[in-house]
């Protein structure tokens, strides 16, 4: 479920759609998508928009500084609520901590995400 951000959509034209699938299904799905509503020229791969906007940070790195953004919290408060010490957020959002699953628990409960965002 998709949860309100602080930005607007800027077009009112296109929703997005995210789906959880058997693997085996993923290509059928791709080529039925492809049929019914072509790529236009404004989209973009997720890869592709990270590597444009991002550069070489690991996306692990800029999703936990933008969902701490749209959460309204500071490394100090989300210290406080996961009890990670906010030096390691510090360095996670910078790349240079590698997340792992139990931190990435307990970072998405506290950033009301899927953990599976930081892996």
């Amino acid at each position: 479920m998709q949860v309100h951000t602080k930005k607007h959509h800027t077009n009112d034209a296109l929703v997005s759609l995210k789906l959880l699938v058997h693997p085996g299904n993923v290509e059928r799905i791709k080529r039925y998508v492809s049929k019914i509503e072509p790529a236009s020229s404004e989209s973009v791969t997720l890869d592709e928009f990270y590597s444009k906007h991002f550069g070489d940070q690991p996306q692990a790195s800029v999703s936990l500084k933008g969902l701490r953004y749209r959460e309204d919290m500071t490394q100090r408060q989300l210290a406080d609520v996961t009890g990670i010490p906010q030096r390691h957020i510090s360095e996670m959002e910078t790349g240079k901590r590698s997340i792992g699953k139990e931190i990435a628990k307990k970072l998405a409960a506290a950033l009301n995400t899927d953990y599976r965002t930081f892996l």
